[in-house]
């Protein structure tokens, strides 16, 4: 940018003849901004609207066979993201970030009108929005991977961590604002729910095409077609080997055993193997393997790999906690529960807010280990107080505990991708961070399944016992009770989770044979949480035991990152902030690209050094044996 044209002139090669203004900076904030709290919403929208919609098509999602449909309502856009997230950064370096980004808001878009529209019933209805709802994972991908980018060409280093700052509490603030939403929404009319982000999308999707220009500069490349298929096969089997295991098979509560389960697992490891193989021969790798022998960065990422495989399935795990237990003991109707979960959760989310901002700049000035060793640990202390705590809780001390969960969670992000991006060589910060976010939304699918898998181990070993004796206590005759408690444990979880009454879901029809006193209270408010309570205690304790392992490895991993680099100029503080918008929101992190100058005028420096870190600091932070 030049002192008297107060304009930016795009590179040559990149968008010839476009001029920006001054003021265009500010506009890719808004617009990506925008984009990423539309994405971040309609990740968590769909969580709370999940009765209503069910409802709404007819189709009842606790039956059997039709179980998969509730999975893959929540979890398809999460495994798409994680799969094509890094592949859709790649593409954004190779042929433009704004021209990536545009396609993410447009197919987003396109998917958020056609679930809007739907007018099936039953199984088509479900399938139509599964299809759907992959369709936003396959935009919101764009989104994530490319708006960072934007940004951060956009901003001179000066003012990126406002831009970023900003960007990053919009996605936090989004995975809330998605559960109030959903509450309140989905009661009117479930169409709702998917409309709402129809309108946002078509006008960011014009105001992107018409205002965002690629001022970067792009890195051409040849596509890594074999590492790609590899990867997005291999990743696909296991995620989708994991949803499938949590589905009862052959009279166990769980599939884990199911053939088709261990060969989607198995062949997607192989997979990965082969494609780990095919990764060391290709000039233009999709992951570049050599960043493995960085300290800082192997370590960093299983720091934060462990604090995400201890964090993801927590929030279902709370969710439950309190639809199923709580708040029906505290005189809210199942129907309500799943609004007011999310606003009792709200503390988790203020927690992170707190601490995220901050954390990147002290780290910065002190060094990072303090923060993401402190964070782990601290996350570890608050879930081995929710182990303590008893499941009938005064809510200020539930407040105080997971905003403590929160809060170590923030603490920790920062600092942890601040440390791995400044370690490699400022040239491969694309790469880097894309392998960062697969590893992490990778782990927090897998999360999901392991705290679904564990609680369902926990609940098995009690809740027969206690269903049988406390259904022939109130009058259901014993071969009845007896079969009802044998159903598996997934489907009274899924049934608490969804803000359906349990009790009233497994008896049906048998309600009516009761004295109307025992039915009522059967299918009451109080009947089901009281017996549930130990036994979902039990099942929390191994949930809970294996997060606080998790966090403990992550604090060890984080010991082992090696000392703070010795060279580290001013601009370094774009690592911590690039890591502080790598993502919280609540059920899948964004990516980072690669940066672009790391100058005032984003166009004014191309080569190495527009990652934001000088030849000399990248030398350092490469060759320093710790």
């Amino acid at each position: 940018m030049t002192a008297n044209s107060g304009v930016t002139h795009v590179p040559a090669g990149e968008s010839p003849g476009a001029v920006v203004g001054p003021h265009y900076k500010w506009i890719a904030l808004s617009n990506t901004t925008l984009g990423v709290l539309m994405a971040t919403i309609n990740q968590s929208i769909v969580l709370i609207a999940l009765p209503d919609i069910f409802r709404g098509i007819a189709l009842n999602p606790l039956s059997p066979g039709n179980t998969s449909y509730l999975l893959w309502m929540f979890m398809g856009f999460l495994v798409v993201s994680a799969v094509l997230v890094v592949s859709f950064g790649r593409l954004g370096d190779m042929f433009g970030r704004v021209r990536m980004y545009n396609m993410g808001f447009a197919i987003f878009t396109v998917g958020s009108l056609f679930l809007t529209v739907t007018w099936q019933h039953g199984t088509a209805a479900a399938m139509w929005l599964i299809l759907w709802r992959i369709v936003q994972g396959i935009g919101g991908a764009f989104l994530f991977a490319n708006s960072t980018a934007i940004l951060t060409d956009a901003f001179p280093a000066t003012q990126r961590g406002t831009a970023l700052g900003i960007n990053s509490i919009a996605a936090i603030a989004g995975s809330f604002i998605g559960l109030l939403l959903g509450g309140l929404l989905a009661p009117v009319n479930w169409h709702l729910v998917f409309l709402v982000s129809a309108p946002v999308g078509l006008f960011g999707t014009v105001w992107a095409y018409f205002m965002l220009h690629d001022i970067g500069i792009r890195k051409h490349a040849r596509m890594d077609w074999w590492g790609n298929i590899l990867f997005a096969a291999g990743l696909i089997a296991i995620l989708v080997g994991i949803t499938y295991g949590l589905l009862p098979y052959g009279g166990h509560p769980m599939g884990w055993t199911n053939p088709w389960v261990l060969t989607a697992i198995f062949g997607g490891v192989a997979a990965l193997v082969l494609f780990g193989y095919v990764e060391t021969k290709v000039p233009e790798p999709l992951f570049r393997l050599s960043l493995f022998r960085i300290r800082a960065f192997v370590f960093g990422n299983i720091a934060n790999m462990m604090l995400a495989l201890g964090r993801g399935g927590m929030q279902f795990m709370l969710i439950i906690w309190l639809q199923g237990i709580w708040l029906p003991l505290h005189g809210y109707s199942f129907a309500q529960t799943p609004l007011w979960a999310g606003i009792y959760l709200l503390p988790l989310t203020l927690g992170f807010l707190i601490s995220a901002p901050t954390s990147g700049v002290l780290s910065d000035r002190f060094g990072a280990k303090a923060f993401t060793v402190g964070g782990a640990l601290l996350t570890a202390l608050s879930f081995v107080l929710l182990l303590f705590l008893p499941v009938d809780f005064p809510y200020w001390v539930f407040a105080l505990i997971v905003a403590l969960n929160g809060f170590g969670s923030g603490l920790f992000t920062s600092p942890n991708r601040a440390e791995m991006m400044n370690a490699v060589p400022a040239d491969q910060r694309g790469a880097a961070g894309g392998m960062i976010a697969t590893g992490m939304n990778t782990a927090f699918v897998l999360s999901i399944g392991i705290f679904f898998t564990l609680m369902v181990a926990g609940l098995s070993s009690k809740l027969p016992t206690a269903l049988s004796g406390g259904l022939i206590a109130q009058g259901i005759p014993a071969s009845a009770a007896h079969a009802l408690s044998h159903l598996p444990p997934i489907g009274v979880l899924f049934a608490a989770f969804l803000g359906y009454n349990p009790m009233k879901q497994l008896l049906g029809p048998l309600l009516a044979h009761l004295p109307a006193g025992h039915a009522a209270y059967v299918a009451g408010r109080e009947f089901f949480p009281n017996l549930i309570t130990a036994p979902f205690h039990d099942g929390l304790g191994v949930a809970f035991a294996f997060a606080i392992a998790a966090n403990v490895i992550a604090a060890i991993a984080s010991l082992l990152t090696g000392p703070r680099p010795r060279s580290e100029p001013a601009a370094e503080s774009l690592g911590a902030e690039l890591a502080a918008t790598a993502g919280e929101g609540a059920f899948e992190p964004s990516e980072l690209v690669a940066p672009g100058p790391d100058t005032d005028d984003p166009t004014d420096a191309p080569g190495p050094r527009g990652n934001g870190q000088s030849p000399a600091a990248t030398k350092s932070a490469w060759t320093d044996p710790g």
